[in-house]
């Protein structure tokens, strides 16, 4: 539990799956197949593109949201994605650290509904004592 004086500065969503061309084929192939499943893929996109209600939600929550696929981790994000596993949501705090925000296994619980995502983030936020930006 973090103490109420830390303030997520961002909001770090870790999909499990590849990013770039080769990356994104093999997801949307391994997701046709029933062998591939990124519960953070199902809030963000819809089958052919990312989903407007995401765009909506991230302006109104006030806190930045970086989407990064397995490839593209800077090395403290690939540190805490070892541990807490992925799809994961990471909350950067003002002192720099990386807090899981939301879990492989709350993610796979919101059914990929955006709004499900919101209130599990502001959920998460109160329970940790953190504040917002």
């Amino acid at each position: 539990m973090s103490t109420s004086d830390d303030t997520v500065t961002e909001l770090i969503g870790v999909y499990h799956a590849d990013g770039g061309p080769i990356g994104e084929a093999k997801y949307v192939l391994g997701k046709l197949l029933g062998t591939a499943h990124c519960a953070l893929c199902d809030v963000t996109h819809s089958p052919v593109r990312r989903k407007p209600q995401w765009d909506a939600m991230v302006s109104r929550m006030g806190i930045p949201v970086t989407l990064l696929h397995l490839n593209e981790q800077p090395t403290d994000v690939a540190a805490a994605t070892q541990v807490a596993g992925t799809p994961v949501v990471l909350a950067r705090l003002t002192d720099g650290s990386l807090q899981v925000a939301l879990s492989p296994d709350q993610l796979d619980q919101l059914g990929g509904s955006v709004s499900n995502f919101e209130s599990a983030v502001i959920t998460s936020i109160d329970h940790n004592g953190w504040s917002s930006t």
